[in-house]
């Protein structure tokens, strides 16, 4: 089990299950996002992360038809997103566990447009765009 939480500490949550899919992307959105070089992202079945406390903070934005980010209204931490097309899944930001995480990073995504000032070193493999 993991546990985490935001910056405040107001929103809580547990994951029951495993963590799939681990990756760091590079798209100018998740850097606007994260307001870092790029976004840590892990897969997580729906089912197995649940809110322990804080659920009236969690704010959603709708950034594209589909996509749902959900942050604490309180201190904007970054908690878990949505996608409709990858349904029984949320993608939590790995930053925001506070657990050991045994599970490792897969890739590097959307390199193709990092930030010019980031060098990636990383030995794990990295695509321009999203991996088909």
């Amino acid at each position: 089990m993991y546990k985490g939480g935001c910056l405040c500490g107001e929103v809580r949550y547990e994951i029951t299950g495993g963590i799939s899919r681990i990756i760091y992307c590079h798209c100018s959105q998740c850097r606007k996002a994260q307001g870092s070089a790029f976004a840590s992202n892990g897969v997580v079945e729906e089912g197995s992360f649940h809110i322990r406390s804080g659920e009236q903070l969690l704010s959603a934005y709708e950034y594209s038809p589909g996509y749902v980010k959900m942050f604490c209204s309180r201190c904007g931490s970054p908690i878990i997103s949505k996608n409709a097309a990858m349904p029984g899944v949320v993608r939590v930001r790995i930053g925001t566990i506070e657990s050991d995480i045994s599970e490792r990073p897969h890739a590097h995504i959307f390199v193709g447009s990092k930030a010019n000032w980031e060098d990636i070193g990383a030995d794990i493999p990295q695509f321009d765009e999203f991996p088909g």
